[in-house]
């Protein structure tokens, strides 16, 4: 339900030859995307990512139609100057992740996100199940 990605395997998958040239092409030093864990708790499910390192103003949730898309992004500078202002040594780093989740059978309205020691926890009530009304049709 929450990945997008099919669960049937077939004997060659194109998402994991390209993952596997990422890696061969960048000594596998890419970004890896987060991790997340989810919970069925009967009438919602709670989801958390590992998101360490970064600050809740760094996440976004943005919902469009059934897709819940989870983003980070994380950039940080350090530099050391000597006495004249010449780099000695000067390091800067940039991470960016991305998931979505299909979430059709969520109540996106009443969805809550908590952001805590690195772990974003996302309480997701799933739809009530109605159903169909009886009724019957007067015959004129």
């Amino acid at each position: 339900m929450f990945g997008l990605t099919p669960f049937e395997k077939s004997s060659y998958d194109l998402f994991d030859a390209f993952h596997s040239f990422e890696n061969d092409f960048f000594g596998g030093n890419t970004l890896r995307s987060f991790k997340t864990d989810i919970k069925d708790m009967g009438d919602s499910y709670i989801m958390e990512a590992e998101l360490p390192g970064f600050d809740k103003e760094d996440i976004s949730l943005d919902i469009s139609g059934s897709t819940l898309t989870l983003s980070a992004e994380h950039k940080a500078e350090n530099s050391e100057k000597d006495g004249s202002g010449n780099y000695v040594r000067r390091e800067r780093t940039y991470g960016s992740y991305q998931r979505s989740f299909d979430i059709s059978g969520i109540d996106a309205d009443k969805m809550e996100a908590e952001y805590k020691n690195g772990i974003l926890c996302l309480t997701m009530p799933k739809l009530k199940k109605t159903e169909p009304s009886v009724r019957r049709l007067e015959i004129r």
